[in-house]
């Protein structure tokens, strides 16, 4: 079990199993959140970890062509100088495995795994509010108590499986890349069907179609796809990366997706048509999510859209050579970025490699799966040995939905959220005390570089402990009111956008089934987001309800969420 510890104040030890702090998840959120409680505020703290070693949704995600679509320096944890100096990525946009290595090194650089347990599944999460105490289950049957509870479950990390008939009775292998085996799965000479043509899916096909011996791939919903442009950093690349942490630091940490790159300031219409596509064409060649930069107003302004969509198109056209399988992946049907805008390297290529088909679900939908393959709505059945399910998750409430947590007054996570997740910035729930979600639904989260948001959730989350144990306030949760505020406020900046206008995104939970249709992530962008936080703070955690010491008695409602210096624009 847990071994004995000391609390952050000097104080008796404690017995095992009871902690100042526990945190679900060992991820880059877990990872972090521990080394700030444990080493800056000196609290005795626990990770909860199911897998057998750090990585978070970087241990599960190990499918055929699994690559983060940052680029290597902004993908970093940038709080120590002596990480970054210490660390050197080898391509522009990182590969699963040199993810997992980082992750393995900063755990083991930090000391982290010692206040790891591996392999341990939480089942459930109590709040006892006599006692001010969370009680934490494991699936094993083992009983930890704390103060504060932090899930660091990630924003991808529960996997969405579509229930279709049939499932169960293949006769053959079928995976999930969401839990990908860790030994690899033999492709070669083998009749491989691929359901779903998201990020993932996208990754995926140029890899998988590489040694098997037919590729068939399901596709719902045609995407864009922008070239990753990816390769090896040159020595002097890695020079530039070391010399400029400074810059690059200041760059993810002021613009609103955190990437490593300003947004233009042009829009579509203010150049003509030459140098519109000058400007689309230079973008293409660099590739990437650089793509996305070339105009201000992508997100904003659906004629502006229709232009740069028009041009992706025409590109899918371009390098397909069947007419029919163009016309196919180019039926796109919501704006360019309004879903997450995925990345590749040779994804449309890949169709026209003579082992590679393509099936376009709208015309014959899926009917059943049957022991020997798939057969569509038309009757024609696919003989297949594998099916590889890229149907993404049930993202960003799903992983704690997943968990039976109890807070105040019985009050269920599943019965708070039942129709949506709300948050208070995404850092809390009302009615579930000393509980904070790092990245949970409410913040930017998912629309930025994943390790910005993360590190600043982190570091509020610390900060605000540090306030309550140096003011005597026992505890803290966010008001009904400051709650209703945030949430009008996160729906408010996203319908400032056109992401709502992609129905099936699962932005909105569209691809889990009687999953409600909310927009979860935060649309402000991250600067503005950051500044609002510590504007709440600088206010005396305005909208948070605090129990005890010098704390404020009762939450209030923020009047807006437009902080000194922050314009009230789209921050997409």
């Amino acid at each position: 079990m847990a071994m004995t510890n000391r609390d952050g104040n000097g104080g008796e030890a404690k017995p095992d199993g009871e902690f100042d702090a526990l945190i679900i998840g060992a991820g880059f959120s877990g990872l972090y959140q521990l080394h700030c409680l444990r080493d800056r505020l000196g609290l005795s703290a626990r990770v909860l970890e199911t897998a057998d070693d750090v990585g978070g949704t970087w241990y599960w995600n190990r499918y055929p062509g699994a690559r983060c679509d940052s680029e290597s320096h902004s993908y970093s944890y940038y709080f120590s100088k002596e990480l970054l100096d210490e660390w050197e990525w080898t391509e522009r946009y990182p590969a699963q495995p040199e993810i997992m290595r980082y992750l393995r090194f900063v755990a083991d650089r930090l000391d982290l795994r010692r206040d790891i347990q591996f392999e341990t599944k939480v089942r459930a999460c109590t709040y006892d509010e006599a006692e001010n105490r969370w009680h934490v289950e494991t699936e094993a049957g083992e009983h930890f108590v704390a103060t504060y509870l932090i899930s660091a479950v990630g924003c991808l990390s529960a996997t969405n499986v579509p229930d279709i008939p049939g499932r169960d009775d293949f006769e053959g292998e079928w995976y999930h890349t969401g839990e990908w085996p860790h030994d690899g799965v033999d492709f070669h000479g083998k009749r491989v069907g691929q359901i779903g043509t998201g990020s993932t899916g996208i990754q995926a096909v140029p890899v998988i179609a590489e040694t098997a011996g037919q590729l068939t791939v399901f596709q719902r919903t045609a995407n864009y796809s922008v070239p990753a442009r990816n390769g090896p950093l040159t020595p002097e690349r890695k020079r530039w990366m070391r010399e400029k942490q400074d810059e690059i630091r200041e760059i993810i940490r002021s613009t609103p997706n955190a990437h490593p790159f300003r947004i233009s300031e042009t829009k579509v219409f203010d150049v003509d048509e030459d140098e519109r596509r000058a400007l689309m064409e230079k973008a293409w060649e660099t590739g990437g999510l650089r793509f996305r930069a070339c105009f201000q107003d992508l997100l904003t302004s659906k004629a502006s859209n229709d232009v740069v969509a028009a041009f992706l198109k025409d590109k899918i056209r371009e390098i397909v050579k069947d007419k029919e399988t163009a016309e196919a992946l180019a039926d796109i049907d919501h704006p360019y970025a309004a879903k997450r805008p995925p990345i590749d390297t040779n994804y449309f290529e890949t169709f026209n490699r003579d082992n590679v088909t393509l099936i376009n679900l709208r015309e014959d939908p899926i009917r059943r799966i049957t022991p020997r393959g798939i057969r569509l709505k038309s009757g024609r059945e696919i003989a297949l040995d594998v099916i590889v399910f890229a149907t993404g998750f049930d993202a960003m409430s799903g992983p704690l939905l997943r968990i039976d947590v109890t807070g105040r007054d019985g009050l269920t996570i599943q019965e708070a959220w039942s129709a949506g997740p709300r948050t208070y910035l995404g850092l809390q729930v009302a009615g579930f005390p000393n509980m904070f979600t790092v990245t949970g639904p409410g913040s930017p989260s998912v629309l930025c570089n994943m390790p910005v948001p993360i590190e600043q959730h982190v570091e509020w989350i610390t900060d605000c402990i540090a306030y309550m144990r140096k003011n005597g306030i026992s505890t803290i949760e966010p008001s009904e009111d400051a709650v209703e505020s945030w949430v009008a406020h996160v729906n408010d900046c996203a319908n400032k956008t056109l992401l709502p206008e992609a129905g099936h995104s699962w932005y909105l939970g569209a691809n889990v089934p009687g999953k409600p249709r909310v927009f979860m992530p935060y649309a402000g962008g991250m600067a503005r987001y950051r500044a609002i936080c510590e504007d709440i703070v600088a206010k005396g955690y305005e909208g948070f309800v605090m129990d005890g010491g010098e704390g404020q008695a009762a939450g209030t409602r923020p009047a807006d969420f437009t902080p000194a210096g922050a314009a009230d624009q789209p921050g997409v």
